[in-house]
């Protein structure tokens, strides 16, 4: 059904709510912009920790407390932007992300200690939890199912042009003009975002109503990615959150260079994101690549242990946590499009992020905690053992695969 606004048709979505037809470039580039932002903040403090340290005079404990504070508030509050982003619509709840995103960085900007670093954070965490609901009932609505998983490989690369943007051109900024500049900066950024994505999206419907789960829905796969996508973000936010902290403190590189660490994990990401979701169209893939990348990810992490005596290995451990660790989190993302009932994606995106953001509130702090007691080492090792979870967890999905032995 085609619904005139403008001089520009629109389709009722599957999944409730209206959205251009059909689904193109612009509208793919929104949304990756979206999950851009909606991260932003962590790999700002990733990035810039090695300046946030100094400045603030903060402990590697601390840092890990600010990724909690967002994650953990994120985590809190998926179960209920899910519900939110089902009966509003994805506009009005992508705006208010793009928004937030916009208050939160320029109070990083402006904070004068720990106190107000960990609100802002935390107010950060808002758009964290809308983020996946509100795109994937975009990408439900506009896109054929043979697109999708490209789709979503796509924006969920938004997330990882967020860690280059954080490790290589804002940290080149704050070079010049501060920290606090460049944060200023991407606030800023983020607010005309917020304008493009009212004048690109268009009106959400009145209400959505959730109808019954389809046949295909599993809620027993889709908790169960919950808890994979738990154990994988918790080796995700160590890694994101003391990269450069490491190779600032521990291999001895300038903040510049360690900062680049991230930028670099953040290109591997985006094409990891992009290429591995597009082989998780094909049939029997999306259910075997969590477990297959979630074991890779165990090597890179071992690779950053081994760096604390070979530290060109640490370039290469971060190209490999990009590739696979960060990479299986948008395949379990296709998964969610693919088994999501109408009406419900935004309830089952929201479940299998509340995991996720769940274990980036968990992992930093054990991590620090760690490596303030004992070093890098035993740090990365595990991170190396969660990842290892990680992948042990999502074992079942790929079993019961089409054509798997247990199908």
């Amino acid at each position: 059904m085609l619904v005139k606004r403008g001089k520009e048709p629109e389709a009722a979505g599957p999944d409730g709510g209206t959205v251009r037809a059909p689904g193109g470039r612009s509208l793919t580039v929104l949304l990756t912009t979206a999950m851009a932002f909606s991260m932003l903040q962590l790999f700002v403090i990733g990035a810039l920790g090695p300046r946030l340290v100094g400045e603030l005079g903060i402990s590697r404990t601390v840092l890990g407390l600010t990724t909690t504070a967002g994650f953990g508030a994120a985590a809190l509050l998926s179960p209920m932007a899910g519900q939110l982003v089902d009966r509003v619509g994805p506009r009005r709840c992508l705006i208010a992300l793009l928004l937030l995103t916009a208050a939160s960085l320029a109070l990083i900007g402006a904070v004068p200690g720990t106190g107000v670093l960990l609100l802002a954070v935390a107010l950060g965490g808002v758009p964290q939890a809308l983020a996946n609901p509100a795109t994937n009932k975009v990408i439900l609505a506009a896109f054929p199912a043979e697109r999708r998983a490209a789709v979503t490989g796509l924006k969920q690369s938004g997330v990882q042009c967020g860690a280059f943007v954080a490790g290589l051109p804002l940290s080149l900024l704050a070079a010049g003009v501060g920290w606090r500049g460049a944060v200023w900066a991407a606030a800023a950024t983020a607010a005309l975002a917020a304008l493009w994505a009212a004048r690109v999206l268009p009106a959400d419907p009145p209400s959505v109503t959730a109808g019954p789960p389809a046949a295909s829905s599993s809620p027993r796969e889709t908790w169960r990615l919950a808890v994979f996508s738990l154990l994988l973000g918790c080796g995700i936010a160590s890694v994101n959150t003391y990269l450069a902290l490491f190779g600032s403190q521990r291999l001895g590189m300038t903040p510049t260079t360690a900062a680049a660490l991230v930028a670099l994990l953040g290109v591997a990401g985006i094409g990891g994101r992009v290429g591995w979701s597009r082989a998780a169209g094909r049939p029997g893939w999306a259910e075997a690549l969590p477990a297959l990348l979630a074991a890779g990810a165990v090597g890179a992490a071992l690779l950053l242990a081994v760096a604390l005596r070979a530290q060109p290995l640490v370039w290469v451990a971060a190209v490999a946590v990009g590739s696979f660790a960060v990479s299986a989190n948008a395949v379990s993302m296709v998964l969610v499009l693919r088994k999501a009932a109408p009406g419900r994606a935004g309830k089952d995106s929201a479940l299998v992020s509340a995991g996720f953001f769940a274990g980036f509130a968990v992992g930093p702090p054990l991590f620090g905690g760690l490596v303030s007691a004992t070093g890098y080492g035993p740090g990365w090792l595990l991170a190396a053992a969660e990842f290892a979870a990680a992948s042990a967890v999502a074992v079942p999905l790929m079993l019961r695969r089409p054509g798997g032995p247990d199908a």
